[in-house]
């Protein structure tokens, strides 16, 4: 239902790629990248057939060659629909192939805009990715007393640069795809209105689709408005949260998630009705909870939950065995450049590195010896270790770099130097 709101705000004052990224980008906050992913470019792909038509026929109208005897025309009367015929659409074939080129780059604008709204997107929160949550568990790790980073904090530090960053994206996007107005797309008028038209008729129809918001869906938005709200307000650092009411340690977000989960373990997932309460004869529906423990175990990735175990595992390994703090010894020249310009050189070293790796095991390998290195030198380790978390998150080259990128590439209308030339 929000993805398909936004989109529907942002079709009326056409900048639909940056409402595209946005979209992608809040519901990454709370789901992972690949889900958001997934759900967002079959909404996109729908909007831009309505909008430019089949992808196929574009492909074959950026084929065409420029065409004086008019015999390309001629043909394409005997395949195109009757109401465009009607029109006269007498076009060249230069036009014709122009037109369709733009439109053709306007189309993997899109497909490339969601994978790195998602990407982007998940920096905001500490459960958006998986970086964010070594790194808290890395940190706990390292320095048992630092609760600097909790939720609120995180949020407040990370969503204004996910903003920025995302606003930086569209822009470039755009540049690159010709895609800041898609009202440049079509260029007669009225063809124009037609295609938003259609492509305003696709999206009402999926909307209406939908249904009304029935009582399941409006308990869970409620749970999860109510997790957000206690999430932000346990301990933001700035103000005094409510875990002051509790003793020191006692209350973290881990403490705040198991209680809205196992509320959804029996809350009901229809309207109760009391009428059996009064008339022992009424007719009793069979009561199912919001959340069942098959469901969990089907949707939970425990694969993501054995990677972040390991990784813990293997950073206190690496600080048991000496290992980080050897390497860390090795990096010892990083101490004579001045510290902004080490984290430069670390943030740079990272983003590249997790172009061909993992972010997950980018991040387990090289949080210890980043720790370490900032020990050595007498730096603030957040220092070092925030911007090479976020760093991480932005893996944007290669269909490999990210499962974002792999779900995007395998729609088979991108191709890799696409991605390249938009990093």
């Amino acid at each position: 239902i929000l993805a398909i709101f936004i989109v529907m705000v942002f079709l009326t004052s056409n900048r639909l790629i940056l409402g595209m990224m946005m979209t992608s980008a809040s519901l990454s906050m709370w789901l992972s990248n690949t889900a958001t992913t997934a759900m967002m470019l079959p909404i996109a792909n729908a909007i831009l057939e309505s909008l430019f038509g089949d992808l196929e026929t574009l492909k074959e109208n950026c084929k065409v060659q420029d065409d004086p005897e008019g015999e390309y025309f001629r043909n394409r009367m005997k395949v195109v629909p009757v109401d465009v015929a009607e029109r006269g659409d007498r076009r060249s074939a230069e036009e014709i192939r122009k037109e369709a080129e733009y439109q053709l780059k306007v189309w993997k604008g899109f497909l490339i805009c969601i994978p790195y709204a998602a990407s982007i997107g998940g920096t905001a929160t500490l459960t958006g990715t998986a970086p964010n949550l070594i790194l808290v568990g890395q940190l706990k790790s390292y320095f048992p007393e630092c609760d600097l980073i909790n939720f609120g904090s995180w949020f407040v530090f990370a969503f204004p640069l996910m903003i920025i960053f995302l606003f930086v994206a569209w822009i470039w996007i755009s540049f690159l795809y010709g895609g800041l107005n898609t009202r440049l797309c079509i260029n007669k008028q009225d063809d124009r209105a037609a295609a938003e038209a259609k492509a305003r008729a696709v999206i009402d129809e999926d909307y209406k689709k939908l249904g009304p918001i029935n009582f399941a869906e409006g308990s869970i938005s409620f749970f999860f408005i109510l997790f957000a709200i206690l999430l932000f307000t346990r301990d933001p650092k700035f103000v005094t949260g409510w875990s002051v009411l509790f003793n020191k340690g006692y209350v973290s977000d881990a403490v705040t998630g198991v209680i809205i989960i196992s509320i959804l373990f029996f809350f009901p997932s229809e309207r109760p009705s009391l009428s059996w309460w009064f008339n022992p004869r009424a007719s009793n529906t069979p009561y199912v909870p919001l959340l069942s423990w098959k469901r969990v175990q089907e949707c939970v990735p425990w694969n993501i939950i054995l990677l972040l175990g390991g990784g813990f595992a293997m950073a206190k390994g690496c600080e048991e065995s000496g290992l980080a703090a050897w390497i860390g010894g090795h990096l010892q020249p990083l101490a004579q450049v001045p510290p902004a310009v080490a984290v430069i050189l670390i943030t740079a070293f990272i983003a590249c590195f997790t172009e061909f790796a993992s972010n997950t095991a980018t991040i387990i390998i090289f949080l210890p010896v980043i720790a370490e290195l900032a020990i050595r030198v007498k730096v603030h380790p957040l220092y070092f270790m925030i911007p090479a978390t976020v760093g991480c998150s932005y893996a944007f080259m290669l269909p490999v770099s990210t499962p974002p990128n792999s779900i995007a590439f395998a729609s088979g209308h991108l191709m890799v130097k696409d991605m390249v030339s938009s990093d």
